[in-house]
């Protein structure tokens, strides 16, 4: 064998190792900047714990409110910020527009209709009935925002959450009008003002829900993802497109639903958190759905903590805080696509 025969391996084990340093390198850096994320998370939560007008140390019976209403409260933030967030990705990918989520396209409008139908009709519901009926509304109200999307010609990104936006405000003034009629405009006007607040022990529950939604994202992530390249792409790799809006769609109702019976509206976060991470890592959905869960439970809860200590030892809602700086990094992230 000659010289050059023996250098010819050598050099492609050498290229083949030269390629994976930077590789290895790189894995190592997202992996510790996802350990840094979710020590920086994990700290704001336990702000949240050791956040509130009772004095949980000194109090009497301290402990006990602690696991009555600080420790429902954090795990409230984390399920309705992780859901929220990936349900808005998931709107994202299936609209194929970044500036949808279920703020932007009627599905929280949708979710409080079917709320106060079921008490107008259905007053005996209990929660999780209250829930089914606002999902399923929410589920319908998103199916029509897909169906009207299918029959116009979109020529600026900006259409579609326009459309969204238009549509919510019909049912919502379809909702206020029926509230005024039955003298429920003060219970519309809490549904609207989500917080925090009354979430305690035994009120939360039903928030876990929304865990399994998020873990379903996660399943099908690679299946949204080739949906969310059209349908002629998903169906020339044999992903079965129509089930896939189905599923995407079923999985934000749910979301919407859920969290609106619980909480609340929770305006912005399915449509911020996903436009910052991909602003930063890029649209790699799979590997973008750790950060994106992080993002959301991180925004709900810094807003959340705020609307707890600006007037403590009175709150201000999250949904006010949220609002504010939802529609100032909604302004930023229209203005950064217009000069791209």
């Amino acid at each position: 064998m000659s010289v050059t025969q023996q250098a010819a391996p050598a050099a492609r084990d050498g290229a083949r190792t030269d390629g994976a340093g930077p590789a290895r390198r790189s894995r190592w850096k997202g992996s510790l900047a996802l350990v840094l994320a979710i020590l920086i998370v994990t700290g704001l939560l336990v702000a949240s714990l050791l956040i509130g007008a009772y004095d949980i140390a000194g109090g009497e019976r301290g402990g006990e409110m602690f696991w009555i209403t600080r420790v429902p409260r954090t795990l409230a933030l984390v399920l309705a910020g992780a859901a929220l967030a990936t349900s808005g990705l998931v709107m994202q990918m299936l609209t194929q527009n970044r500036f949808v989520d279920a703020t932007t396209s009627g599905t929280t409008e949708w979710a409080a209709l079917g709320l106060l139908l079921t008490v107008l009709i259905a007053p005996q519901v209990g929660l999780v009935g209250r829930m089914m009926i606002a999902s399923l509304s929410a589920f319908v109200g998103t199916l029509v925002f897909m169906a009207i999307l299918r029959r116009i010609v979109i020529r600026t990104t900006l259409v579609v959450p326009l459309i969204g936006i238009m549509l919510g405000a019909v049912v919502s003034a379809l909702t206020t009008f029926l509230a005024a009629q039955f003298n429920l405009l003060q219970m519309i006007g809490t549904w609207f003002m989500g917080s925090f607040t009354a979430v305690v022990r035994g009120r939360y529950e039903v928030l876990w829900i929304v865990a399994i939604v998020t873990l379903l994202v996660f399943v099908l992530a690679d299946r949204i993802t080739v949906a969310g390249l059209g349908k002629d792409v998903a169906t020339s790799v044999g992903v079965r497109y129509e089930v896939v809006l189905v599923a995407g769609t079923a999985l934000v109702a749910v979301a919407a639903g859920v969290t609106t019976v619980v909480v609340g509206f929770l305006p912005f976060l399915g449509l911020v958190v996903p436009n910052v991470v991909a602003m930063i890592r890029g649209d790699n959905v799979r590997s973008n759905l750790p950060w994106v869960c992080l993002g959301g439970i991180a925004l709900v809860t810094v807003c959340d903590v705020i609307g707890r200590t600006v007037r403590m030892p009175f709150e201000v809602p999250v949904s006010m805080v949220l609002g504010i700086v939802g529609s100032a990094a909604f302004i930023t992230i229209l203005l950064r696509q217009r000069n791209a």
